[in-house]
Protein backbone atom coordinates (compact mmCIF):
# COMPACT_ATOMS: atom_id res chain seq x y z
CA UNK A 1 0.00 0.00 0.00
CA UNK A 2 1.22 3.27 -0.94
CA UNK A 3 1.80 6.81 1.22
CA UNK A 4 -0.63 8.23 0.09
CA UNK A 5 -3.02 5.81 0.63
CA UNK A 6 -5.54 6.23 3.83
CA UNK A 7 -6.75 3.70 6.05
CA UNK A 8 -9.72 3.49 8.52
CA UNK A 9 -7.63 2.88 11.43
CA UNK A 10 -5.26 6.30 10.13
CA UNK A 11 -6.60 8.97 12.86
CA UNK A 12 -7.98 11.49 11.23
CA UNK A 13 -5.36 14.50 12.65
CA UNK A 14 -2.70 12.33 11.52
CA UNK A 15 -4.12 11.89 7.92
CA UNK A 16 -4.50 15.67 7.85
CA UNK A 17 -1.10 16.19 9.19
CA UNK A 18 0.60 14.02 7.11
CA UNK A 19 4.11 15.53 4.93
CA UNK A 20 3.57 15.29 1.47
CA UNK A 21 5.00 11.81 -0.27
CA UNK A 22 7.85 13.60 -2.30
CA UNK A 23 8.70 14.77 -5.93
CA UNK A 24 8.40 18.47 -6.36
CA UNK A 25 5.29 19.07 -3.53
CA UNK A 26 8.00 18.44 -0.76
CA UNK A 27 9.24 21.66 -1.66
CA UNK A 28 6.28 23.74 -2.49
CA UNK A 29 3.85 22.60 -0.50
CA UNK A 30 6.13 23.87 2.58
CA UNK A 31 6.44 27.01 1.14
CA UNK A 32 3.15 27.97 0.30
CA UNK A 33 1.44 26.83 3.46
CA UNK A 34 3.94 29.41 4.67
CA UNK A 35 2.58 32.03 2.54
CA UNK A 36 -0.69 31.35 2.92
CA UNK A 37 -0.32 32.08 6.66
CA UNK A 38 1.46 35.49 5.89
CA UNK A 39 -1.15 36.55 3.55
CA UNK A 40 -4.21 35.66 5.87
CA UNK A 41 -2.11 37.16 8.93
CA UNK A 42 -2.31 40.23 7.08
CA UNK A 43 -6.40 39.62 6.26
CA UNK A 44 -6.81 39.53 9.87
CA UNK A 45 -5.02 42.17 10.79
CA UNK A 46 -6.64 44.54 8.09
CA UNK A 47 -10.22 42.75 10.25
CA UNK A 48 -8.40 44.32 13.44
CA UNK A 49 -8.12 48.03 12.15
CA UNK A 50 -12.35 48.44 12.02
CA UNK A 51 -11.65 48.11 16.04
CA UNK A 52 -9.54 51.64 15.63
CA UNK A 53 -11.05 55.29 16.32
CA UNK A 54 -12.02 56.86 13.42
CA UNK A 55 -9.63 59.39 11.99
CA UNK A 56 -9.63 62.69 13.97
CA UNK A 57 -12.60 64.72 13.25
CA UNK A 58 -12.24 68.50 12.59
CA UNK A 59 -12.86 69.79 15.91
CA UNK A 60 -10.22 67.18 17.17
CA UNK A 61 -7.97 68.20 14.99
CA UNK A 62 -8.22 71.76 15.34
CA UNK A 63 -7.62 71.37 19.13
CA UNK A 64 -4.21 69.79 18.63
CA UNK A 65 -3.32 72.56 15.70
CA UNK A 66 -4.31 75.47 17.43
CA UNK A 67 -2.71 73.88 21.01
CA UNK A 68 1.08 73.09 19.23
CA UNK A 69 1.39 75.48 16.43
CA UNK A 70 -0.36 78.96 17.55
CA UNK A 71 -0.16 82.02 15.19
CA UNK A 72 -0.04 79.76 11.87
CA UNK A 73 -3.14 79.65 9.38
CA UNK A 74 -4.24 75.70 9.34
CA UNK A 75 -8.04 76.72 9.71
CA UNK A 76 -8.87 74.79 5.79
CA UNK A 77 -8.60 70.85 7.79
CA UNK A 78 -8.84 68.14 5.31
CA UNK A 79 -10.51 64.95 6.98
CA UNK A 80 -10.39 61.61 5.29
CA UNK A 81 -13.58 59.64 3.96
CA UNK A 82 -12.42 56.30 5.14
CA UNK A 83 -9.86 54.64 7.91
CA UNK A 84 -8.06 53.43 4.56
CA UNK A 85 -7.64 55.23 1.09
CA UNK A 86 -6.84 55.08 -1.89
CA UNK A 87 -5.34 58.67 -3.80
CA UNK A 88 -7.37 59.89 -1.12
CA UNK A 89 -10.61 58.42 -1.97
CA UNK A 90 -12.71 55.62 -0.08
CA UNK A 91 -11.91 52.08 -1.61
CA UNK A 92 -14.58 51.11 -4.20
CA UNK A 93 -15.24 48.81 -7.03
CA UNK A 94 -13.65 51.39 -8.99
CA UNK A 95 -10.70 51.77 -7.37
CA UNK A 96 -9.83 48.01 -7.70
CA UNK A 97 -7.65 48.36 -11.30
CA UNK A 98 -5.96 51.38 -9.48
CA UNK A 99 -4.93 48.43 -6.68
CA UNK A 100 -4.09 45.72 -9.71
CA UNK A 101 -2.38 47.59 -11.97
CA UNK A 102 0.68 49.44 -10.44
CA UNK A 103 -0.73 51.81 -7.79
CA UNK A 104 -1.71 49.62 -5.12
CA UNK A 105 0.47 51.02 -3.10
CA UNK A 106 -1.48 54.12 -2.80
CA UNK A 107 -3.36 52.30 -0.27
CA UNK A 108 -2.37 53.42 3.14
CA UNK A 109 -4.04 54.89 6.38
CA UNK A 110 -6.18 58.22 5.75
CA UNK A 111 -5.03 61.30 7.63
CA UNK A 112 -6.66 64.31 8.74
CA UNK A 113 -4.48 67.26 7.61
CA UNK A 114 -3.91 70.94 7.02
CA UNK A 115 -1.19 72.90 5.55
CA UNK A 116 -0.14 76.92 5.89
CA UNK A 117 1.15 78.51 2.32
CA UNK A 118 3.50 81.69 2.47
CA UNK A 119 6.31 82.71 4.22
CA UNK A 120 6.98 81.43 7.42
CA UNK A 121 6.04 84.19 10.41
CA UNK A 122 9.29 83.15 12.32
CA UNK A 123 12.77 81.16 11.35
CA UNK A 124 11.93 77.13 10.81
CA UNK A 125 14.29 76.39 13.48
CA UNK A 126 11.91 78.33 15.93
CA UNK A 127 8.79 76.79 15.01
CA UNK A 128 10.28 73.25 15.51
CA UNK A 129 11.69 74.65 18.84
CA UNK A 130 8.32 76.05 19.78
CA UNK A 131 6.21 72.78 18.65
CA UNK A 132 8.01 70.36 20.48
CA UNK A 133 7.94 72.03 23.59
CA UNK A 134 4.24 72.78 23.30
CA UNK A 135 3.86 68.75 22.46
CA UNK A 136 6.07 67.77 25.34
CA UNK A 137 4.19 70.17 27.86
CA UNK A 138 1.24 68.96 26.53
CA UNK A 139 1.67 64.79 27.32
CA UNK A 140 3.09 63.84 23.69
CA UNK A 141 5.65 61.63 23.09
CA UNK A 142 8.48 63.83 20.39
CA UNK A 143 10.68 62.09 18.33
CA UNK A 144 13.82 63.73 17.16
CA UNK A 145 13.39 65.81 14.46
CA UNK A 146 14.88 64.96 10.83
CA UNK A 147 16.25 67.60 9.29
CA UNK A 148 16.87 66.98 5.31
CA UNK A 149 18.02 69.81 2.70
CA UNK A 150 16.69 70.70 -0.90
CA UNK A 151 16.12 73.73 -3.45
CA UNK A 152 13.19 76.05 -3.66
CA UNK A 153 12.53 78.55 -6.57
CA UNK A 154 11.51 81.91 -6.65
CA UNK A 155 10.11 82.33 -9.81
CA UNK A 156 8.72 79.84 -12.87
CA UNK A 157 11.98 79.77 -14.47
CA UNK A 158 13.82 78.94 -11.39
CA UNK A 159 16.80 81.75 -12.00
CA UNK A 160 17.44 82.05 -8.26
CA UNK A 161 17.25 79.02 -6.90
CA UNK A 162 17.67 78.70 -2.93
CA UNK A 163 18.50 76.37 -0.36
CA UNK A 164 16.12 75.49 2.14
CA UNK A 165 15.56 72.88 4.94
CA UNK A 166 12.80 70.59 5.76
CA UNK A 167 12.00 69.43 9.07
CA UNK A 168 9.87 66.42 9.71
CA UNK A 169 8.69 66.36 13.04
CA UNK A 170 6.66 62.98 14.43
CA UNK A 171 5.03 62.38 18.11
CA UNK A 172 2.55 60.40 19.66
CA UNK A 173 -0.45 60.75 21.81
CA UNK A 174 -2.24 57.78 23.25
CA UNK A 175 -3.29 56.33 19.73
CA UNK A 176 -2.86 59.45 17.71
CA UNK A 177 -0.19 59.83 15.71
CA UNK A 178 0.82 63.41 14.71
CA UNK A 179 3.31 63.98 11.58
CA UNK A 180 4.30 67.64 10.50
CA UNK A 181 6.75 69.07 7.83
CA UNK A 182 8.43 72.49 8.09
CA UNK A 183 10.14 74.04 5.23
CA UNK A 184 12.34 77.26 5.25
CA UNK A 185 11.02 77.98 1.58
CA UNK A 186 9.52 81.87 0.81
CA UNK A 187 7.62 81.21 -2.06
CA UNK A 188 3.95 82.65 -1.72
CA UNK A 189 2.17 79.30 -3.48
CA UNK A 190 4.13 76.89 -1.81
CA UNK A 191 3.51 75.23 1.66
CA UNK A 192 6.22 75.63 4.78
CA UNK A 193 3.82 73.87 7.26
CA UNK A 194 1.92 70.82 6.45
CA UNK A 195 0.21 68.60 9.64
CA UNK A 196 -1.23 65.09 9.39
CA UNK A 197 -3.05 63.47 12.63
CA UNK A 198 -4.00 59.77 12.17
CA UNK A 199 -4.49 56.88 14.61
CA UNK A 200 -2.02 54.61 15.78
CA UNK A 201 -2.93 50.60 14.81
CA UNK A 202 -5.49 48.87 17.46
CA UNK A 203 -4.18 46.28 20.03
CA UNK A 204 -6.11 43.65 18.49
CA UNK A 205 -4.10 44.17 15.31
CA UNK A 206 -0.76 42.17 16.87
CA UNK A 207 -3.00 39.02 18.21
CA UNK A 208 -5.44 39.00 15.19
CA UNK A 209 -1.86 38.63 12.42
CA UNK A 210 -0.28 36.04 15.20
CA UNK A 211 -3.42 33.74 15.40
CA UNK A 212 -3.87 34.38 11.67
CA UNK A 213 -0.66 33.28 10.85
CA UNK A 214 -0.81 30.41 12.89
CA UNK A 215 -4.18 29.43 11.43
CA UNK A 216 -3.55 30.16 7.65
CA UNK A 217 -0.23 28.08 7.76
CA UNK A 218 -1.55 24.84 9.06
CA UNK A 219 -5.06 25.31 7.04
CA UNK A 220 -2.54 25.77 3.78
CA UNK A 221 0.09 22.47 4.81
CA UNK A 222 -3.64 20.43 5.22
CA UNK A 223 -5.41 21.93 1.91
CA UNK A 224 -1.77 21.47 0.04
CA UNK A 225 -0.27 18.27 1.47
CA UNK A 226 -4.24 17.13 0.55
CA UNK A 227 -3.79 18.03 -3.07
CA UNK A 228 0.06 16.59 -3.43
CA UNK A 229 -1.24 13.17 -1.93
CA UNK A 230 -4.23 13.18 -4.65
CA UNK A 231 -2.31 14.13 -7.10
CA UNK A 232 0.33 11.29 -6.48
CA UNK A 233 0.65 8.39 -9.20
CA UNK A 234 -2.27 10.15 -11.51
CA UNK A 235 -1.87 11.77 -14.45
CA UNK A 236 -2.07 15.25 -13.85
CA UNK A 237 0.30 15.52 -10.79
CA UNK A 238 2.61 17.00 -13.28
CA UNK A 239 0.26 19.95 -13.91
CA UNK A 240 -0.35 20.63 -10.49
CA UNK A 241 2.91 20.68 -9.43
CA UNK A 242 3.59 23.25 -12.00
CA UNK A 243 0.64 25.41 -11.13
CA UNK A 244 1.70 25.34 -8.08
CA UNK A 245 5.26 26.20 -8.47
CA UNK A 246 4.01 28.98 -10.81
CA UNK A 247 1.87 30.25 -7.47
CA UNK A 248 4.52 29.81 -5.18
CA UNK A 249 7.16 32.29 -6.79
CA UNK A 250 4.38 34.68 -7.81
CA UNK A 251 2.98 35.08 -3.98
CA UNK A 252 6.53 34.91 -2.76
CA UNK A 253 8.57 37.24 -5.23
CA UNK A 254 7.41 40.61 -3.81
CA UNK A 255 8.44 39.92 -0.28
CA UNK A 256 12.28 39.60 -0.26
CA UNK A 257 12.24 42.81 -2.33
CA UNK A 258 9.77 44.69 0.45
CA UNK A 259 10.24 43.38 3.59
CA UNK A 260 14.25 44.86 3.43
CA UNK A 261 12.83 47.97 2.17
CA UNK A 262 10.65 48.51 4.62
CA UNK A 263 12.82 47.84 7.55
CA UNK A 264 15.63 49.86 6.22
CA UNK A 265 13.03 52.62 5.96
CA UNK A 266 11.74 51.93 9.46
CA UNK A 267 15.65 52.14 10.95
CA UNK A 268 16.50 55.19 9.35
CA UNK A 269 13.88 57.51 10.51
CA UNK A 270 11.28 57.67 14.00
CA UNK A 271 8.71 55.78 13.62
CA UNK A 272 5.32 55.81 16.15
CA UNK A 273 3.69 52.63 14.71
CA UNK A 274 4.89 49.41 12.41
CA UNK A 275 3.97 49.47 8.94
CA UNK A 276 0.65 47.23 8.04
CA UNK A 277 1.57 43.91 8.00
CA UNK A 278 0.35 43.36 4.55
CA UNK A 279 3.24 45.99 3.18
CA UNK A 280 5.81 43.81 4.29
CA UNK A 281 4.72 41.40 1.89
CA UNK A 282 4.61 43.80 -0.90
CA UNK A 283 1.07 44.15 -0.45
CA UNK A 284 -1.33 44.74 -2.28
CA UNK A 285 1.56 46.83 -4.36
CA UNK A 286 1.62 43.53 -5.92
CA UNK A 287 -1.79 42.85 -6.04
CA UNK A 288 -1.71 41.58 -9.35
CA UNK A 289 0.79 38.66 -9.05
CA UNK A 290 -0.80 37.81 -6.05
CA UNK A 291 -4.25 37.51 -8.40
CA UNK A 292 -2.31 35.47 -10.88
CA UNK A 293 -0.95 33.15 -8.18
CA UNK A 294 -4.51 32.44 -6.64
CA UNK A 295 -5.72 31.49 -10.30
CA UNK A 296 -2.67 28.97 -10.57
CA UNK A 297 -3.73 27.79 -7.04
CA UNK A 298 -7.21 27.25 -7.88
CA UNK A 299 -6.69 25.38 -11.19
CA UNK A 300 -3.67 22.95 -9.08
CA UNK A 301 -6.32 22.48 -6.16
CA UNK A 302 -9.25 21.59 -9.06
CA UNK A 303 -7.29 18.96 -11.03
CA UNK A 304 -5.62 17.57 -7.94
CA UNK A 305 -9.79 17.07 -7.23
CA UNK A 306 -10.75 15.69 -10.42
CA UNK A 307 -8.34 13.54 -11.21
CA UNK A 308 -8.24 9.97 -11.30
CA UNK A 309 -5.45 7.46 -10.85
CA UNK A 310 -3.84 6.19 -14.18
CA UNK A 311 -3.68 2.49 -15.02
CA UNK A 312 -0.58 0.45 -12.70
CA UNK A 313 2.31 -0.55 -14.80
CA UNK A 314 0.53 -4.29 -14.10
CA UNK A 315 -2.36 -3.38 -15.28
CA UNK A 316 -1.08 -2.08 -18.93
CA UNK A 317 0.88 -5.58 -18.87
CA UNK A 318 -2.28 -7.54 -18.73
Amino acid sequence: MSESDTTPSDPVGRRLLRRPTGGAAVVWVPLVAVVCGLFTGALASRAAWETSRPQPDRVEAAAVLTEVFPGHDLDEIDTPPALFVVYGHALRLGTVKTLLFGDGGEYQEGATGASALGAPPAPAEQIVTVARERLTGAGWRVYDPQVSGGISCADKMCATPQAITNTALTARRGDTILNASISSQTAVDASYLSVELHRAPPPLVVPAGVLGTLLGAVAGWVVFGWASRRAEGRRRRGTVNVLAGVAVVLWWLPVPLAAPQLLDHHLGEPHPAWHPYWEWLGQPAASLLFVVGAVCVLLALGLAAGTRRGPTPEATAG
